[in-house]
């Protein structure tokens, strides 16, 4: 299957240009011209790439970032702009967007870039743990127990997984918070807790507990006669 990308930029003639550049590459590409049009797009499309301008009238580009980092994490985002000031480049980051590229930019390098970022994807793709007797998959944001399955979001995912690939030790709370919200605000460790209480509902199994150590973090533990593994 082709790989989906959503461009959204408000130059619609060169945008035009890179659709069917990007198209002629093997890659499947949406476009949508201002901020409000690519959130509508990227909820409808599911896209796996966006390809983002920042200076875009009505909902800029860091503002659609930052709208589609509260619930998605794994979508790679790219932003394309002619803002290349310090101020911006670390912005742009601190929104969890994966690459920053100044316009004007070779349509080639970009292509690479793109098909760097997926040939990594694809080395690094997460397999499956199996925690008591529950089997734990990132990459589908399942937790399997008895036969019976439970969805994550995004976020109870990554926090499980950092709890997971730490079994019986301590994860803190200011890396769970910098890991997966981008900063320790208060707002964000209140969230923090209200997603610890979710994960813990949705572990049916008798074998696991997550426990809060006070003024450090969490432990996720299983009864002494299992072992964590990740299935292969």
């Amino acid at each position: 299957m082709k790989p989906k990308i959503l461009l959204i930029d408000d130059d619609v003639q060169n945008s035009t240009i890179l659709c069917s550049y990007l198209d002629a590459e093997g890659f499947n590409t949406v476009y949508a011209r201002d901020g409000e049009d690519g959130l509508k797009m990227y909820e409808e499309e599911r896209p796996d790439l966006i390809l983002l301008d920042i200076n875009m009238p009505g909902i800029n580009g860091f503002e659609v970032a930052q709208r589609i980092r509260r619930n998605d994490r794994r979508v790679i985002i790219f932003f394309l702009t002619d803002r290349t000031e310090k101020a911006d480049r670390l912005r742009g980051f601190e929104l969890k967007g994966n690459d920053y590229i100044p316009k004007p930019f070779y349509p080639e390098e970009l292509v690479a870039k793109i098909n760097e970022r997926f040939d990594s994807l694809t080395v690094k793709a997460v397999k499956d743990y199996r925690i008591g007797n529950t089997v734990f998959s990132p990459n589908l944001s399942l937790l399997t127990y008895n036969g019976e399955s439970h969805n994550l979001s995004t976020r109870q995912c990554e926090i499980l997984q950092l709890l997971v690939e730490n079994i019986g030790n301590v994860v803190e709370r200011d890396v769970i918070l910098s890991q997966v919200w981008g900063d320790t605000s208060y707002a964000n460790s209140l969230a923090l807790n209200v997603q610890i209480t979710y994960i813990r509902k949705l572990i049916a199994d008798p074998t696991i507990s997550i426990n809060t150590i006070k003024r450090r973090g969490y432990m996720i533990s299983e009864d002494s006669n299992t072992q964590s593994i990740v299935l292969p």
